[in-house]
């Protein structure tokens, strides 16, 4: 009794005889509780996402250099886990392929493909070059947020960002597909919950989406089956990093303006980029990502098949010596192969845009002359 007297334990603190707790007192000590043990969560996960990251994810690669079929077979398990992550719903064909003229786009042949899948359906466009006499290498062209696919062909409020690269790629003699994706971060954030409540994925969805147009599309007599390439910027880079690793008739790729020293990017704020963790992107955090799958871990995935990687120094979406960090992290898995020629990075005075040149050239060499 006489410690009952003497003290009183009330929400885990300490009141002395005679004090009196105002509300305003009481209130901002809860509050400074709830923030201590904020601070708390927060430095785990620093610890678990950023610091302890190479230690953890070192005991789920065994990677085999040895050759590149045992590379391959090396990384087999984690392939598996990676399409675990994004957990594609397995959607199917429903009905036949319907092609549309698309008089937006200033190109002769253009066309808007969709392909009913049940209670949705995959749409993009489609231009062949004309005159070709023989199939032509195909290029998947994935816009970012906010855009959608005529602005590979230059439509738009701001052609500086994708500076036209549809046409610049049929005059190259590329056919280009450019799926559609949802396109706003509010509809992504909002789309991206229910996935999750359905044991699903906003990419994994879409990959379905365009894995089950390619397989109509791959179908064109006008089209090189063997030859396909894939070029995404922004989220579209995202796309093409997330989907190669799943879609092995992807034989070459380019990603603009969103390869990352990916634990950085999502859990460390800084004044030099960007950090998801203080946006409002919500549809950017998918489970497990942060386990195994850095960046450069994920382009393990892709190798052995070339891969360009483009970022530009006034590009917020990181920070230009970071990617290189991460890039070189990434190469080592192709030199311990010996086809370090096969991936690149390209770092440009711009910001988050297409750098034209560099990638029409890469796949001069990776996809037209094959």
């Amino acid at each position: 009794m006489a410690c009952f007297r003497n003290c009183l334990v009330f929400l885990g603190f300490v009141l002395l005889p005679g004090s009196f707790l105002f509300s305003q007192e009481r209130d901002q000590l809860i509050e400074l509780r709830n923030e201590a043990y904020s601070e708390e969560l927060e430095e785990y996960f620093r610890g678990v996402l950023v610091r302890d990251y190479a230690n953890r994810a070192s005991d789920r690669w065994e990677r085999s250099y040895e050759s590149l079929e045992e590379f391959l077979n090396s990384v087999e398990p984690n392939r598996e886990r990676y399409r675990r992550m994004f957990s594609p719903p397995g959607f199917e064909p429903t009905g036949p392929l319907n092609r549309q003229p698309h008089s937006l786009v200033d190109a002769a042949g253009a066309e808007w493909l969709t392909l009913p899948l049940g209670p949705v359906k995959a749409e993009g466009l489609l231009v062949v070059p004309k005159g070709e006499t023989s199939p032509v290498p195909l290029v998947i062209t994935q816009h970012g947020i906010g855009s959608y696919p005529e602005r590979i062909f230059g439509i738009g409020d701001d052609p500086a960002l994708y500076h036209d690269y549809g046409h610049a790629l049929l005059a190259e003699g590329f056919a280009v597909l450019a799926p559609f994706n949802l396109r706003t971060v509010e509809k992504r954030n909002r789309i991206e919950r229910w996935a999750r409540l359905a044991d699903t994925t906003l990419p994994g969805i879409e990959f379905d989406r365009i894995r089950l147009l390619m397989d109509e599309v791959l179908k064109d007599p006008r089209i090189d089956e063997k030859r396909v390439g894939m070029w995404g910027i922004s989220l579209g880079g995202m796309a093409t990093m997330f989907w190669m690793p799943l879609e092995p008739r992807v034989s070459c790729g380019i990603v603009t303006a969103w390869f990352n020293h990916r634990r950085n990017k999502m859990v460390i704020p800084d004044e030099r980029y960007v950090s998801f963790l203080v946006t409002e992107e919500e549809h950017a955090f998918f489970r497990g990502w942060l386990t195994e799958f850095t960046d450069s871990d994920v382009v393990s995935l892709i190798c052995p098949r070339p891969l360009q990687i483009q970022h530009g120094k006034e590009d917020r979406i990181a920070w230009w010596p970071q990617v290189v960090e991460e890039f070189n992290a990434a190469r080592e898995h192709y030199e311990k192969l010996g086809i370090g020629e096969r991936i690149e990075l390209v770092i440009h005075e711009g910001g988050h845009e297409i750098e034209l040149e560099s990638g029409l050239r890469f796949l001069r060499k990776w996809l037209a002359q094959r």
